[in-house]
């Protein structure tokens, strides 16, 4: 099994009242660097290392640009990070972010230690198999029609959440671990291999 990070902007909060009784720039508004709705993803397969590149190009979705947004262009910020990278290290290894706290050991909710103006996180370990077709790599690996018929059926079986086709491979996502048996009878031809 192996294990992604999903990290999403979930509120943003500014205590004005504070800012003006501390800050240095008593008018310095919200968070620059983070959007509601901004979303991260972390991956630690193969050659891709997110999480020890500090989450740099982690960023997938944003109502701004990727030039001004932590995790596109620019590292994360140091306060947040401080606050999510124990999470994100851990969902990345496929531990539980916090067991017995939240309903789903999946998930956790943290937020960054500035206290005028904090960022809220979901931050939710997502489970894969790669699973890679017996064509895979040969000039007759799947075609569009083929991995949509694929997708199809890895998607209908129990426990699959989700299917994306990054390449050479599948990533099956679930919310429990599905037989690699069941996963390779799926795909016409069988599985070269499951990781």
């Amino acid at each position: 099994m192996q294990h992604k990070v999903r990290l999403t902007v979930i509120d943003k909060k500014v205590y004005p009242e504070l800012q003006a009784a501390y800050c240095a720039d008593p008018n310095a508004g919200p968070c620059p660097c983070y959007h509601v709705g901004d979303t991260f993803l972390f991956a630690r397969y193969g050659a891709a290392d997110d999480f020890w590149h500090g989450g740099l190009h982690t960023l997938c979705q944003t109502a701004q640009t990727a030039d001004g947004t932590a995790g596109g262009e620019v590292p994360h910020c140091s306060e947040a990070w401080d606050a999510i990278s124990r999470y994100i290290y851990a969902g990345l290894q496929g531990g539980s972010l916090m067991r017995g706290w939240m309903r789903e050991e999946n998930t956790m909710i943290a937020c960054c230690s500035d206290g005028t103006r904090p960022v809220l996180f979901r931050i939710e370990r997502l489970d894969y198999k790669a699973v890679y077709p017996a064509a895979s790599g040969a000039p007759d690996a799947p075609d569009a029609p083929a991995q949509a018929r694929i997708r199809e059926a890895l998607c209908a079986l129990d426990g699959v959440t989700d299917v994306q086709f990054p390449g050479e491979f599948f990533e099956v996502y679930m919310d429990r671990d599905v037989p690699d048996a069941q996963l390779s009878a799926a795909i016409p031809g069988g599985a070269a291999r499951i990781d």
